[in-house]
């Protein structure tokens, strides 16, 4: 797609169905690899990296099976090959996932530097602090990680940041350990529980996921056959909840998990948005110019920094003057400069606040 052509002075009115979670998709796809069978996974978004991660495991030796646009099933039974194509693993940045599903599979993975968008540094040091803590030996040179191990035992684990691709990462590769392996200050996002979710339900034991500690009681394998259903994308529902208050609209957004936007939810409060939490679905409408607001980026469960670009064009429709701090990502305020091109008035200090004149 070349170009988006946005005509605007609209109210957002009507129903939308949320998608599944890209974050989890992305990551139960390489957690595939981690079973000796055949499985069905359903409710997949419709996009690019999902697509790309299916080439990279038919590369691999996994045969998949395109049932719908949104549901595959796949056979990970014959896995020949531990390196994965580093023209395609450099693209986006959950690629890195394949280090963990590979070294629990096969012992040993190759995989390019991930790609992904330019947020600011995002060192990979914390999954190499967990995969060295298991056993694994790691070197990263030359455009390309490798890690190989003789036997994954398992260990105690700190992580120095909380850092939910670590966290992930760790939890796969200790899927197949010897031994429990516990991760603290583990990130607790939804789709960190989706994937736990999903290996377990493939035979796997992992508890407390959702929780800063989280154990993997490793087994001796995966083998268990049957279908899962990726959770809901939560920032997809934050960013439909959005458009609907700047557009002073009125939105119902199903196929949701409410309380995963608990955050959001209470801003649009705050400014005077009105949410109806309906279950599975969830209403947000707003009748009138909203009032200021505060906001800070920060780990789940608080404001998510995947929606702090798009909360911030709606705070220059409110009144006065909003603050928003972004505490995750470094260059998170790129979008600004043509947001103020547009006639916005924002002033950014120290790259980290961001002050927005309604």
């Amino acid at each position: 797609m070349d170009k988006f052509v946005i005509k605007g002075g609209t109210r957002l009115k009507g129903e939308v169905t949320i998608s599944g979670a890209k974050n989890a998709a992305v990551a139960i796809l390489p957690a595939t690899l981690l079973i000796n069978g055949v499985c069905t996974i359903d409710n997949l978004p419709n996009i690019s990296d999902v697509k790309i991660f299916c080439e990279i495991l038919t590369k691999l030796g996994a045969k998949i099976t395109w049932n719908t646009p949104n549901e595959i099933t796949i056979d990970t039974r014959n896995i020949d090959c531990t390196n994965a194509p580093l023209e395609m693993t450099s693209k986006f940045r959950a690629s890195y996932y394949l280090l963990g599903a590979l070294l629990g599979r096969c012992g040993c993975a190759e995989v390019g530097i991930p790609g992904g968008c330019n947020l600011g540094a995002r060192p990979i040091d914390q999954h190499i602090k967990g995969f060295e803590a298991l056993g694994a030996k790691v070197d990263v040179g030359q455009g390309k990680i490798s890690a190989k191990v003789k036997k994954l035992v398992a260990n105690s684990i700190y992580m120095d940041i909380v850092s939910v691709g670590a966290t992930i990462n760790v939890m796969l590769a200790s899927v197949l350990a010897e031994g429990t392996t516990t991760i603290d200050n583990a990130a607790k996002e939804p789709h960190i529980v989706d994937v736990a979710n999903f290996l377990n339900s493939m035979g796997a034991d992992i508890r407390g996921a959702g929780t800063d500690v989280i154990k993997i009681n490793g087994v001796k394998e995966l083998s268990k056959e049957g279908t899962y259903s990726v959770v809901p994308d939560q920032i997809e529902t934050g960013t439909f909840m959005l458009a609907a208050v700047a557009s002073k609209g009125d939105i119902l957004i199903k196929n949701c998990i409410p309380e995963h936007l608990d955050c959001v939810t209470a801003k649009i409060l705050e400014i005077g948005g009105i949410v109806e939490d309906l279950g599975d679905s969830i209403r947000v409408a707003c009748n009138k110019r909203p009032n200021r607001a505060t906001v800070k980026t920060l780990p789940y469960p608080g404001f998510p920094t995947d929606l702090q670009q798009p909360m911030i064009p709606f705070l220059t429709k409110c009144h006065g003057t909003s603050t928003v701090e972004e505490t995750i990502y470094e260059n998170r305020f790129q979008n600004i400069y043509d947001t103020n091109r547009m006639g916005a008035n924002i002033i950014v200090k120290n790259n980290k606040i961001a002050k927005i004149k309604g």
